[in-house]
């Protein structure tokens, strides 16, 4: 079984080397219903854990033959944060990637734990889920009895002021459990507690674990409009076909309202938008900001 996977082109963290720190069973402290892995028994440890020395075999031979790689990525068929020599495992890791970003895919719950807390802070970029802030809704998403959700929510803030790297929020959004206006108004207040440097909305574009279904990009859009002041990044399976004109005017007040990154410019502008974009960049009025490796669009301040 092999440990390393990749390269897999990410549309937000760029061209990625994965590790599986789980590679041999699903080990997870949640069992998500809209998990791609299948349906899992709730661990808190993997039962299986690979050697690190083989780890960093592989990733030595993987990085001198892959040499376009962004990101590595921490990853497991479950929760990464269980592994126990996480530490170690890091330390190594940064020991050899030379320019390349450590990025971790996490459900947050380690930043429970002193020591998986200490780990995290030595990566360059910390992605975790946040899909909802209502613990009902949070206990249904997650298939677990109970979650002290104020505690986690804390120790995300507390993470967020140590961190020196770039922290990014998932939330993946499920018809009929966390799809309303009601959730996401509760979840602006958390994010703009917490404070990350991006928030990804997406929703189900795989086969889940159970029965439950995704929302539309039409709903995303709709409850990603209730998080103020922190740039979203709508996660999208599928291309529009639709392009649409926007004058200068329009595409001010789009960016002053919903900064754009390149992936929404491209599926959503015509060639007109296009260049009238073009025009109030020439102008200096709209500018470019890279965020953990996504690029918006965002209007000045002072024009």
């Amino acid at each position: 079984m092999s440990l390393v996977f990749g390269p897999i082109h990410s549309r937000r963290f760029g061209m990625s080397l994965g590790i599986d720190l789980s590679p041999f069973s699903k080990s997870c402290n949640f069992d998500c219903v809209y998990c791609e892995i299948g349906k899992g028994k709730i661990t808190q440890s993997i039962e299986i854990q690979p050697d690190i020395d083989d780890i960093i075999d592989e990733l030595k031979l993987a990085i001198s033959k892959h040499k376009n790689i962004d990101v590595i990525t921490v990853s497991a068929s479950g929760e990464p944060t269980l592994y126990k020599n996480l530490k170690k495992l890091v330390y190594k890791i940064k020991d050899i990637k030379k320019d390349k970003k450590l990025l971790i895919l996490s459900n947050a719950t380690g930043l429970l734990n002193q020591d998986t807390f200490e780990s995290l802070l030595e990566f360059d970029i910390a992605k975790f889920s946040l899909d909802s802030v209502v613990k009902s809704s949070f206990k249904k998403l997650a298939r677990i009895k109970d979650i002290n959700l104020e505690k986690l929510i804390s120790n995300m803030k507390f993470f967020r002021e140590k961190f020196n790297g770039q922290m990014v929020i998932e939330i993946l959004v499920v018809k009929n459990i966390n799809d309303s206006d009601d959730e996401f108004v509760k979840l602006n207040d958390v994010l703009n507690f917490i404070k990350p440097d991006r928030v990804d909305i997406g929703s189900i574009d795989r086969p889940p674990a159970y029965k439950v279904t995704g929302v539309g990009e039409e709903i995303l859009q709709k409850l990603a409009s209730n998080i103020k002041n922190i740039p979203v990044n709508i996660i999208k399976s599928k291309t529009n076909t639709v392009r649409y004109d926007f004058t200068k005017d329009e595409i001010m007040q789009l960016l002053l309202r919903r900064p754009q990154t390149m992936s929404n410019i491209n599926e959503n502008f015509s060639d007109l938008s296009k260049n009238n974009l073009n025009e109030l960049i020439g102008l200096g009025k709209i500018y470019k900001i890279d965020v953990v490796g996504v690029e918006f669009y965002k209007v000045k301040e002072k024009i």
